[in-house]
C-alpha cells in the first residue's frame, strides 16, 4: 500500500511550517506546559504522522495550528506559518475564513462534534453554503456526493436522519465528509478513522490518497496507530510529554527507531502475527472445541440453542479435540435466535439490524464480535444490556430471560453486567469531577462507606494507570485515551461478572491499550470475569479473544475460536476482513 503522499516535496514547496512551539493550559492544579519546542514542516502533496500516547501533545498541536485550543489554552510562544502567512495571532475573522477553505479539520470524538438535534445532511450543507461550493438549488444533491466520497452507504436516505440514528463509525464518516468538503489544501485528520472498520478505514484513506494526488492537498494524520501510520505517511513525527523525540522517513523511524520510546511504542503496538508467537501473553492457547454455535452451518429446522457439542468444520481439521457434554460448559450468557427490528421514518420497509444470532458467552472467556460499521454487533450488545429490547428470540443470563426480570432481580442483573461505551466522552457526565464520576454506581448501590469508597476509586484510579491527581479534573480536562480509561475505571468498579466492551480501547494509544488490554486479561483471570467485546480492531481482537463471532448485515456469518478465525478463516467476507488490516504485511498492525 502506497503512503497517502508521495514523499516529502523541495523546500520551496512547503506549505505549513511549526518553529519552536510552545502550548500552555491553565487549569486548577496550575500551567501545564502541554507542548514545548515543537517543530515540523509539511510540503504540498505531504502526509506527516504525528504518533505518541495519550496526552503527548499530538492533538493539542494540531489544535493550535487550526486555532481551536480548548479553554485555557494558549500559544506561549513559536510560530505557526501557512504557505508563508503567520497563524500565530491572526484576526479570528481571518482565521475563520482559513478554517474549512484553507485548513479542513476531522476531529476525534463524532458524537460531540456533530448537533444532535439538527440532520446529518444539514450539517453537511451548512459547511457546502458556507463557503460557497453549493447553491440552495444544487446543495442536497452536493451533499450525497460529499457523503458518497466518505464511503457512508445509501446516502441520499442517510442525510436525512440524525447522528443518534448513526452507528459510530458511521457518523465519524460523516465529519469525514465535512472535513473534506471544501477540499481543503491542508486536512487535519485527528484520529480519523479510530471509529472505523477496518475495510471502510481502507476505503476513507484511500479516498484520501486519491485528494493528495489529484489536489495535492496535505495531510497533518494525528494517531496512536502505528500500522496505519506506517502505511499511509511519508514521515512521521514521534512526541512524548510534549516534546518531538523523533522524526523521519515512515520505513526508518518504524523499522528502525533510535528513541527509547519510539521503541516502546513499535513493541507495543498488537500485530495479528505476532500474537500467533505468543498465545500465552494473556490467556492460555484456546480449546480445540468451540462453544459458539456455527450459524452457517447450522440447520434451520433445528433450535438455535448455544449447544456445547457444536463444533465448526474448520475446527474439526485442527485435529481431535474430546467432546464435552452441554452441562460441562457454564454459560453465563445465551442468545437464543435473537433478532432485532428497527422501523425506519418514512420507509415501509423496517430495517433488521440483527437477524435471527445464537452464541454463548462461557464464564471465565471472552468472546468477541467483529465486522464492519452497521453490521449489527454493537445492537447484540446493547441487547443484554437492556439498551435495546429484542424483538423476537430470548437473551439468557445464568439460565434466566433478562426479559422476565422483576424490578429487583434487574437492579441485581444491573450490576452484574456492566458497560464499557465506544464514546468516552458522550457516556462521562461533564459537569461531574473524575473522583464522582467514579465512585457513582458505588453510591448509587450503596456500596461501602464514604471512606471505603474513597479508597476504591484511588485503586481503580491506579489499575488504569492514571494518577490520583487527576480526580479533581472533568472529563474535558482529560484527553480522549484519558477518558477511556475514565470510563473503564467506572465499569469496573462494581466487580460485575459480564462487563461489555463496545470499543473499549478505540481512542487509546498503544502504550496505554496494551496495558487495559493486560489489564482486563488480569482482572478476567482473578475474578473469573466474563467479556462480550466488540472491536473493529481485528489485532486487539487477536490479542484478547477466545472465541470471534463474524457479523455482516445483521447476520452471523462466521463463529469459531480466535485461533481458527485468525489462521484458518472460511466466510470470504471473514478474509477480507483480516486482509484490509492496515500494516499487516508490514508487521505492524493495530
Amino acid at each position: 500500500m502506497t503512503p497517502i503522499g508521495t514523499g516529502p516535496a523541495p523546500a520551496s514547496t512547503t506549505l505549513l511550517s511549526v518553529r519552536d512551539l510552545a502550548v500552555d493550559f491553565a487549569t486548577t492544579d496550575g500551567v501545564v506546559h502541554a507542548v514545548e519546542g515543537v517543530d515540523l514542516e509539511i510540503a504540498g502533496g505531504e502526509t506527516l504522522a504525528i504518533v505518541g500516547e495519550s496526552g503527548s501533545g499530538k492533538s493539542t498541536t494540531a489544535m493550535a495550528i487550526i486555532g481551536l485550543l480548548a479553554g485555557g489554552g494558549r500559544v506561549a510562544r513559536g510560530s505557526i506559518t501557512l504557505d508563508g502567512r503567520e497563524l500565530v495571532g491572526a484576526p479570528e475573522s481571518d482565521m475563520r475564513a482559513i478554517r474549512g477553505r484553507q485548513i479542513g479539520l476531522v476531529p476525534q470524538d463524532p458524537m460531540s462534534n456533530l448537533n444532535p438535534v439538527t440532520k446529518i445532511g444539514s450539517q453537511v450543507a451548512e459547511t457546502l453554503l458556507a463557503h460557497g461550493l453549493a447553491t440552495r438549488k444544487d446543495v442536497d444533491d452536493k451533499v450525497v456526493e460529499t457523503l458518497e466520497a466518505a464511503g457512508l452507504p445509501n446516502a441520499r436516505e442517510r442525510a436525512k436522519q440524525y447522528p443518534h440514528e448513526f452507528s459510530g463509525g458511521m457518523r465519524q464518516r460523516a465529519l469525514i465528509a465535512i472535513g473534506l468538503a471544501c477540499k481543503p489544501r491542508l486536512l487535519i485528520a485527528d484520529e480519523p478513522t479510530s471509529a472505523l472498520d477496518v475495510t471502510v478505514q481502507r476505503t476513507i484513506l484511500d479516498q484520501l490518497g486519491r485528494m493528495t494526488e489529484e489536489l495535492g492537498t496535505s495531510v497533518l494524520l494525528i494517531t496512536h496507530d502505528l500500522g496505519l501510520a506506517a502505511e499511509r505517511a511519508a514521515r512521521v513525527v514521534v512526541m512524548h510529554r510534549g516534546r518531538v523525540v523523533e522524526q523521519g522517513p515512515a520505513d526508518q523511524i518504524l523499522n528502525d527507531p533510535q528513541h527509547p520510546y519510539t521503541q516502546s511504542l513499535v513493541k507495543a503496538a498488537p500485530s495479528v502475527a505476532a500474537v500467533r508467537l505468543r498465545p500465552e501473553a494473556f490467556r492460555p492457547a484456546p480449546r480445540l472445541e468451540s462453544v459458539i454455535p456455527d450459524s452457517a452451518a447450522a440447520a434451520p429446522a433445528q433450535p438455535a440453542v448455544p449447544a456445547a457439542t457444536t463444533r465448526p468444520a474448520a475446527a474439526d481439521a485442527a485435529g481431535p479435540a474430546a467432546t464435552a457434554e452441554p452441562a460441562s460448559v457454564d454459560y453465563v450468557v445465551e442468545y437464543e435466535d435473537v433478532t432485532k427490528v428497527f422501523p425506519v421514518r418514512g420507509q415501509k420497509e423496517d430495517f433488521v439490524a440483527v437477524d435471527s444470532v445464537s452464541l454463548a458467552v462461557p464464564r471465565g472467556e471472552t468472546v468477541a464480535i467483529v465486522g464492519e460499521s452497521g453490521s449489527g454487533k454493537t445492537t447484540t450488545a446493547r441487547m443484554l444490556l437492556k439498551v435495546v429490547e429484542p424483538t423476537s428470540g430470548r437473551i439468557l443470563f445464568e439460565g434466566q430471560d433478562i426479559q422476565t426480570l422483576d424490578r429487583r432481580e434487574q437492579r441485581e442483573f444491573r450490576q452484574k453486567v456492566q458497560p464499557i461505551f465506544q464514546d468516552p466522552y458522550s457516556s462521562l457526565n461533564p459537569m461531574f469531577t473524575i473522583e464522582r464520576l467514579i465512585e457513582e454506581p458505588l453510591a448509587f448501590y450503596k456500596r461501602g462507606s464514604s471512606k471505603e469508597r474513597s479508597a476504591r476509586v484511588r485503586q481503580l484510579m491506579d489499575d488504569v494507570a492514571l494518577p490520583a491527581s487527576m480526580l479533581r479534573r472533568y472529563p474535558s480536562e482529560l484527553s480522549g485515551g484519558q477518558r477511556q480509561r475514565v470510563a473503564i475505571a467506572r465499569a469496573l468498579a462494581l466487580s460485575p461478572e459480564v462487563i461489555v466492551c463496545d470499543e473499549p480501547v478505540s481512542a487509546l494509544d498503544v502504550l496505554v491499550q496494551d496495558q487495559i488490554l493486560r489489564l482486563l486479561g488480569d482482572l478476567q483471570r482473578e475474578y473469573n470475569l466474563s467479556y462480550l467485546f466488540i472491536s473493529h480492531d481485528l489485532a486487539v481482537v487477536r490479542l484478547i479473544s477466545d472465541y470471534v463471532c463474524v457479523m455482516k448485515d445483521g447476520v452471523l456469518v462466521e463463529a469459531a475460536t480466535s485461533e481458527e478465525i485468525f489462521t484458518n478463516a472460511r466466510d470470504p467476507y471473514t478474509r477480507g476482513l483480516l486482509a484490509s488490516i492496515p500494516g499487516n504485511e508490514l508487521g505492524i498492525a493495530g
